[in-house]
């Protein structure tokens, strides 16, 4: 009666978002006095750093190429487990309701908190594209939590860490024909530190300075949703209802008026910064903090102030 997890790699590496489901599933399992199964691909560089964070026994596994075909692997994992957790990334947002379905599992998505009872299991979760909370009980089902990255934190607790393979497969509905590798840059939905910025940008020439910024503050960069739709920036960098969401430390809001659908794939971050020349634009009411000022000239000043801070002046 284990929880299981799954550890999603790239590239061969741990996700940010990998070890604290792994944290989160430790958590539950200390709840419910069991252990931690961490299932992950064969792939992965250093399986047994899943034992940092919790993971008693560590399955690698040869995964399928879809979503679906991981949840059909993992779903034949499921019987006789206590519960199963998966990080809400954009992978982990498609493998988790076609496991629910497979397994006959009972879903929280949008989770916020680790389980605060194990009989029934109950959490917290984001309602209404996160503007609301509501506390639900897992019943009827497989308990399984897919929860929002960077909202439960990661901490350190050593697990047995016993490393074995396994050989199970899934099947592949869609074919993969090309598999691109970022580098050099922070992975949004795991960022701490977020610098957004949208038309008031005047145009993808002007990104240096955000880019900049960013490079200062270890951030990810990111856009609003009419950025994307014009091709200024990769949709990949879209964050909002229909984007990416957030939760980092720190969003920083450069030229975006805040409509209601970008507050609702931000509104999580711990704090929000905006810059604005207009002084009525909506995000000022959702800001902990607010200049009204002229990016061009707000921006590089943050970006001397940030590395003269940063070099002890």
């Amino acid at each position: 009666m284990s929880i299981i997890v799954f550890a999603e790699e790239w590239n061969n590496q741990f996700k940010k978002a990998s070890f604290e489901a792994v944290s989160y599933a430790k958590s539950w399992a200390e709840l419910a006095g069991t252990t931690v199964t961490a299932v992950t691909s064969r792939g992965a560089a250093d399986p047994a750093a899943l034992a940092t964070y919790g993971a008693d026994r560590i399955v690698t596994i040869v995964l399928a190429a879809t979503p679906y075909g991981i949840a059909q692997q993992l779903a034949a994992m499921a019987e006789g487990a206590a519960g199963m957790v998966i990080a809400g990334t954009s992978i982990g947002r498609s493998i988790a309701p076609a496991l629910a379905a497979l397994a006959g599992g009972a879903l929280s998505t949008n989770t916020t908190s680790i389980p605060t009872g194990t009989a029934p299991v109950t959490v917290v979760r984001g309602a209404f594209s996160s503007k609301g909370i509501e506390t639900i009980e897992l019943t009827g089902g497989l308990p399984m939590v897919s929860f929002v990255p960077n909202s439960v934190g990661i901490q350190e607790r050593a697990g047995a860490g016993a490393v074995e393979s396994m050989d199970t497969t899934g099947t592949d509905l869609l074919q993969v024909t090309e598999k691109t590798i970022a580098s050099g840059k922070v992975a949004l939905p795991e960022a701490e530190v977020v610098v957004s910025a949208g038309r008031g940008l005047k145009g993808p020439e002007n990104w240096a300075m955000i880019e900049e910024l960013a490079s200062v503050l270890g951030a990810a960069t990111a856009c609003s949703k009419p950025v994307s739709d014009i091709g200024w920036r990769p949709h990949s960098e879209h964050v909002g209802q229909t984007g990416i969401q957030v939760n980092p430390n720190l969003y920083i809001a450069i030229g975006i008026s805040g409509a209601i659908q970008h507050l609702a794939g931000v509104s999580a971050s711990k704090t929000i910064v905006v810059v604005n020349t207009d002084a009525e634009a909506p995000f000022f009411k959702a800001a902990d903090y607010g200049i009204v000022g002229d990016a061009f000239e707000v921006v590089p000043q943050l970006v001397n102030a940030m590395r003269a801070f940063k070099a002890g002046q």
